[in-house]
């Protein structure tokens, strides 16, 4: 006897942005789907909301699922399809409800139930069940929820889980217009995708019933179900778009790698069963099993996924670095003439970098000082490094040390140079160091000072200390005029 083929769906709704909680559901869709040979992670976008249906935003979903390894290559993904597509077999299935007594027409308003109730809070109380209403103006028509007994939903994740019939009113599966809303689009589509695998957010875990129920109403088996757990900041409140940074563009463009992105999503509520994290996703895929998932909240740690990131920037190799660190090295935004970016000079300090950032955004203030004119203006760390009685002296003794022309414009001619330099001034090499550094890269802190002097040049270098020395010099008249 053979299995049914596993078919999960991710069904997000366009909305300009592609949420890290969508991005964590869409991968254990993933998973599941690619451990099967005849799995299929089917995409929909539900563009039945007119305000959101725009083509720019479906593209940005797309794009946002080829950055994380899901895409139209891959046997195992299928779509996209859209719910607006399936309109006319969503008008059918309504009336067919309504043809068998499982739908009736009711023509309340809101007002109306509220008025009956006396009470704003309480739902629709089943007026029209028995009025026999055929469709017309004003006229929606709801699902005639079973009287007696509860709805049990078979959660992969959070076990049995029972919703009673006297807690849920009679819905409303189509608007007077006919058009259906969407838990009856929902299910429609699933059924005409012949979906297996439900795997979403906790917060739609309150509509499982009514889904559930009319799954059953059509005489079909629903699929399974798994609601992930929800995902918190800090303060452990549900991330929120007007709080939290929940954009994955937003990460994408601070220069987080995707596989680093994978590795920790995956992390949010499940755990490969051994103490490693760092894991690549052909490894992680095999282990992936909804069962397994946590039903406690997740906390989305940023200073772990940075570490992540860090961890995954190293492991590249110098030729991979360098290509994925071109978008943030050429282009408009860069802070040099572009015509003064050499990829040559990259390529040669790429190592010493690698392994000092961990986002790939942060490669241009490491390397700035390499293709700037003239080095960055850091006043704080001017004033830390240039202190009355070590800044003007040491940089007027490496400026002279540095231009003897026996002396080896190499890092470790230089180093020992700075060494002996300071030495003559009562200064260990960190501190020897400290001004020529400012006054060469403009910053306190940044790639090895030695070999980022050997990559920038003789007169570079020596061009830099002259301009530092005048300042301090004129610093020093100033205050002596003052």
């Amino acid at each position: 006897m053979t299995e049914t083929p596993i078919r999960t769906r991710f069904a997000p709704s366009p909305t300009g942005m592609f949420h890290v909680g969508g991005a964590r559901s869409a991968l254990f869709n993933w998973a599941l789907a690619q451990q099967r040979p005849d799995g299929r992670m089917v995409l929909r976008v539900e563009d039945t909301d007119a305000a959101r249906n725009r083509p720019e935003w479906t593209e940005g979903i797309i794009r946002a699922l080829a950055w994380l390894g899901i895409g139209a290559d891959d046997p195992h993904f299928e779509g996209p399809y859209f719910q607006s597509a399936y309109a006319e077999k969503h008008r059918e299935t309504a009336q067919d409800l309504f043809k068998n007594g499982r739908a009736y027409y009711c023509d309340c308003t809101r007002e109306m139930v509220q008025e009956r109730r006396d009470n704003p809070n309480l739902g629709y109380d089943g007026f029209c069940r028995d009025r026999g209403l055929e469709p017309g103006p004003g006229r929606a028509l709801r699902f005639r929820v079973p009287e007696g007994g509860p709805t049990v939903v078979d959660d992969r994740i959070r076990g049995r889980v029972e919703f009673d019939h006297s807690a849920i009113e009679d819905f409303v599966i189509a608007r007077a217009d006919g058009s259906p809303l969407f838990v009856l689009a929902n299910v429609v589509d699933d059924v005409e995708m012949r979906i297996t695998h439900v795997i979403r957010g906790e917060e739609h875990l309150s509509n499982t019933p009514k889904q559930q129920l009319l799954w059953e109403a059509l005489g079909l088996t629903p699929p399974v179900w798994a609601h992930l757990p929800v995902i918190v900041n800090e303060q452990r409140k549900k991330l929120s778009k007007r709080r939290d940074k929940v954009a994955l563009e937003s990460y994408q463009e601070e220069g987080y790698l995707p596989e680093a992105m994978v590795n920790y999503l995956m992390l949010l509520g499940w755990a490969p069963g051994d103490d490693r994290e760092i894991m690549p996703w052909p490894e992680m895929m095999p282990l992936f099993r909804i069962e397994d998932v946590n039903s406690s909240s997740a906390f989305f740690d940023e200073k772990k996924l940075r570490a992540f990131n860090g961890d995954y920037i190293r492991e590249l190799s110098v030729d991979d670095f360098v290509e994925r660190c071109a978008p943030w090295l050429t282009g408009d935004a860069v802070p040099w003439d572009p015509a003064d970016y050499d990829a040559e000079v990259f390529r040669a300090v790429a190592p010493l970098a690698q392994s000092r950032v961990a986002l790939l955004s942060e490669i241009v203030p490491n390397v700035d000082f390499l293709f700037l004119s003239e080095p960055v203006e850091d006043e704080k760390s001017w004033n830390k490094a240039m202190k009355p009685g070590v800044g003007r002296e040491m940089v007027e003794a490496a400026l002279a040390r540095f231009a003897d022309p026996e002396l080896s414009w190499t890092a470790d001619a230089l180093k020992a140079a700075t060494e002996e330099t300071g030495a003559t001034l009562g200064l260990k090499l960190g501190k020897a160091q400290a001004p020529v550094r400012v006054a060469v890269t403009g910053r306190t802190v940044g790639l090895p000072l030695f070999e980022s002097l050997e990559l920038l040049g003789r007169e570079r270098v020596q061009a830099r200390l002259t301009a530092a020395l005048e300042r301090l010099r004129a610093q020093e008249d100033a205050g002596a005029a003052e």
